[in-house]
């Protein structure tokens, strides 16, 4: 094993393979589960779900491709807002990152095992938990996704590209069969089309795993540091691949509403059922007399997800080598790299945290609900350093090699809706998440004070607004709407929404003003014209 300084990331990701990259995360156990759980949210109104949780995750894919165009390295996420605030906000924002990227694999691998469940007995309860028998299943695929991984990133990024094509073919022709054979269009207004109203809507963006799949576009992000030509790939597959994605999702909970029995549905929404609902379409195929159908759904519940937690795996491990990278955290230890180019380290790391992920969450709907949120956290942040950058380094002395239109006003936009996906995913999902970034805030502020570089130099002034964010997104949730929140109910759904709107516009405005004053390496980085990309080749 050589370390990252003699073993280079490789640039042998093309425009295709990157999009594909996004799509691959974007069409996974999303499409499986979500939307027979948006629809028990929101009844036919999950429609209006997809299209909000679409638009939110577009917004924030436009600024990502400015930033990621820009600044193209492994990690980005995360070397962003080392760029524009300093290593302390950095270090806090990569365990976020890292929360929300380990979780996902093991989520489509409890997504497998669900659908699995249909055809082989004792791997989940009634309630869709997983078994023991149903955990050593997970924990199998995890370890496959691994030993993928330790293969070169253009394998990697071949295996998920030739996985795609079938991905995205088997959704349109899900698509095409329900709406021709088995479409019921009284299904749309017989229970009413909201009847949850708009807090059902709301909570089912976040709760449903609506969020959790359109976040897939992240890939080309974090893969950015190895692509031939980032400034005319990454645009393409960061918003190319939301867009596809949103088509997609929309048609597929269409078709979902309109292909159940209206016997299934005459107790509800929230009480639908129907036989094989652990495997949601693949029920509704074979009880329409499709059982071809039923039988590449079955194939694809183990292909969709398997190919996402396989792409997640890579871009986990890159997020870790990032870390070790940026001198964030772990030191070497996390930037060594395989003779095939890999982060091993982070591959390990991945499968391990992974595991662990399995424990407190260990079913599909419970654990995407913590990964939106964590997410959005962590990816909301990219509206915060776009805009700081625009301030401390002006566009027209500091070129962009793809500058976002109207770029204050959509980051602006893009912080507020994120904020707002993660006050819709509840106060318990919050509460263990600000929880966690607590812990180890106050760990690593203390490592560094005992055995780091010590208090005075760590960069509190371009992280210290995080503190009140943090606890201002968890004060305004916990004491949210009871019906949408699960909070004390102390304030209502239109109060809560003004309150989070003028706080994101405070927090916005203090952010902006703690960053760093000349950010000599981002500039650095522009004004060189080609990104150093941590000696990519």
């Amino acid at each position: 094993m050589a370390e990252g300084t003699g073993v280079k990331l490789k640039r042998d990701a093309g425009v295709i393979g990157l999009l594909f990259a996004s799509l691959g995360g974007i069409i996974g156990s999303g499409w499986l589960l979500g939307p027979l759980n948006a629809a028990k949210i929101a009844g036919p109104s999950a429609i209006i779900a997809w299209a909000i949780g679409g638009f939110a995750v577009l917004l924030l894919s436009f600024v990502y491709a400015e930033l990621a165009t820009a600044f193209p390295r492994a990690g980005a996420v995360f070397a962003f807002p080392k760029l524009s605030h300093g290593n302390l906000m950095a270090t806090v924002l990569s365990f976020v990152v890292f929360l929300g990227y380990a979780s996902v694999a093991p989520a489509e691998a409890s997504a497998v095992i669900t659908y699995g469940s249909n055809y082989v007995s004792g791997l989940i309860d009634k309630a869709g938990v997983l078994t023991s028998e149903g955990f050593i299943a997970s924990a199998v695929l995890l370890a496959i996704f691994a030993i993928i991984n330790t293969l070169a990133i253009r394998i990697v990024l071949a295996i998920n590209s030739a996985l795609t094509w079938w991905k995205l073919a088997i959704p349109v022709l899900t698509i095409l069969v329900f709406v021709i054979v088995g479409f019921h269009g009284a299904n749309f207004s017989s229970h009413r089309f909201a009847p949850g109203g708009a807090s059902g809507i709301f909570s089912a963006v976040a709760t449903s795993g609506i969020v959790f799949s359109y976040l897939g576009f992240r890939q080309a992000v974090e893969l950015a540091g190895e692509s031939s030509n980032p400034r005319r790939n990454l645009p393409i597959a960061i918003v190319g691949s939301v867009v596809i994605g949103l088509v997609i999702y929309m048609g597929l909970q269409i078709a979902f509403i309109g292909a159940l029995n209206p016997s299934d549905i005459a107790n509800g929404w929230a009480k639908v059922t129907f036989k094989g609902a652990f495997g949601p379409f693949a029920g509704l195929a074979s009880l329409i007399g499709m059982g071809w159908l039923a039988v590449l759904l079955y194939i694809d519940a183990f292909i969709s997800p398997s190919g996402t937690g396989i792409i997640y795996f890579t871009t986990t491990s890159r997020v870790l080598y990032a870390t070790g990278k940026e001198g964030l955290l772990g030191g070497n230890t996390f930037a060594r790299l395989s003779v095939a180019g890999v982060p091993i380290v982070g591959v390990i790391v991945s499968f391990l945290v992974g595991l662990l992920f399995l424990v407190p969450f260990p079913s599909w709907q419970g654990i995407v609900t913590f990964i939106s949120s964590a997410t959005v956290l962590s990816y909301g942040t990219g509206p915060v350093v776009l805009m700081t950058l625009r301030k401390t380094m002006p566009v027209d002395k500091y070129k962009r090699p793809y500058l976002l239109s109207g770029g204050m006003l959509i980051s602006a936009v893009a912080f507020i809706i994120s904020n707002f996906i993660i006050f819709w995913s509840g106060s318990s999902t919050d509460t263990f998440l600000f929880e966690l970034i607590l812990a180890f805030t106050v760990i690593y502020v203390g490592y560094e004070a005992i055995a780091g570089v010590g208090l005075s130099n760590l960069h509190w002034s371009g992280a210290w607004w995080l503190a009140p964010y943090f606890f201002g997104m968890w004060l305004i949730t916990y004491l949210g709407p009871k019906g949408l929140t699960g909070g004390t109910g102390a304030l209502g759904q239109v109060a809560a929404s003004v309150i989070l709107i003028v706080f994101s516009l405070v927090i916005l405005v203090i952010a902006m003003n703690s960053g760093i004053p000349d950010p000599e390496e981002a500039k650095a980085t522009i004004l060189a014209g080609e990104p150093e990309m941590f000696g990519a080749e």
